[in-house]
């Protein structure tokens, strides 16, 4: 399960990465956001399982910015009409 979570993380971020890079629009990088949640949430997964502090610390951080990404980028405008 561990080996299915590293690639899942590292996928999602390479995934994500491009979409966010490439500024497809508000929509679109918000679910770049999205994917990034969940590369982050495997890392953070697979920093338990292995007991790899460093790894669970950064991609809980990472988790919250993930997060605040998507609050910024879908949440918000919808809520706002736009």
């Amino acid at each position: 399960m561990e080996e299915v979570l590293r690639w899942l993380g590292m996928g999602a971020a390479v995934i994500a990465a491009i979409i966010v890079s490439a500024r497809l629009g508000q929509k679109i990088t918000g679910i770049g956001f999205v994917v990034f949640l969940v590369s982050s949430t495997a890392w953070v997964a697979v920093g338990l399982m292995a007991g790899e502090h460093a790894l669970l610390i950064q991609n809980g951080v990472l988790t919250i910015v993930n997060v605040v990404g998507i609050w910024r980028w879908l949440v918000r405008p919808a809520l706002e009409g736009g």
